[in-house]
């Protein structure tokens, strides 16, 4: 069995991103399971395209996408991605998107297939501060999020996808008084409880 991970590239500033710091350190194989890393392009041009291409390549049994959200201090296992494009900042491109749909034909939104509350609930009972969320915002994560699921949906995949956001690094939030982090060993672990629950699911 394939899970795919991904993670993003720094973006708004940030020399790192704890997302693909995270996912790099992944073990490439948990019990029956491989998993597969991603590096994704933080732009509303190749996000979606870069993560389809390895499903369609690798044919995963699911997908656990990973992203910042700078200010959570949780993981935040994300249950909806809508289709709406809407941000203050351009992507690492310099695109700016407002009020634009991600797909022109598409739902307003979609569910993760990923069972958003036993996930929770697994990390919670091993010590992980962790809640489900019900917006992973209008970036290019949620960009990536509605993308993916659409062309699951689409091509009507037996792939599973979920969105997992985690918080800053310790070292981002030097300068920035009162906001939340978390360390870099504690998403690892996090994000192989998570791979660890998705990979149970998906048995047969």
């Amino acid at each position: 069995m394939t899970i795919l991970v991904t993670g993003f590239e720094p973006f708004g500033g940030e020399a790192i991103n704890p997302s693909w710091e995270a996912v790099r350190r992944l073990n490439g194989d948990m019990g029956d399971a491989h998993i597969e890393r991603v590096l994704v392009p933080m732009t509303y041009a190749d996000s979606i395209g870069t993560v389809t291409e390895a499903i369609d390549r690798l044919h995963p049994a699911a997908v656990v996408m990973v992203g910042q959200a700078g200010g959570r201090a949780e993981l935040s296992i994300e249950r909806v991605a809508v289709n709406c494009d809407d941000a203050q900042a351009p992507d690492n491109a310099g695109v700016l998107r407002e009020d634009a749909p991600i797909a022109a034909e598409g739902p307003t939104a979609y569910l993760a297939t990923l069972p958003v509350k036993q996930i929770v609930a697994g990390l919670r009972s091993a010590g992980f501060p962790a809640a489900v969320s019900n917006t992973a915002g209008l970036f290019v994560c949620n960009h990536l999020f509605y993308g993916v699921l659409d062309h699951i949906i689409t091509h009507n995949l037996e792939t599973r996808a979920g969105f997992v956001h985690v918080p800053f690094l310790p070292e981002q939030v030097v300068g920035k008084p009162g906001t939340p982090s978390m360390s870099l060993a504690m998403i690892v672990a996090g994000i192989d409880g998570i791979v660890a629950i998705v990979t149970s699911n998906a048995r047969p």
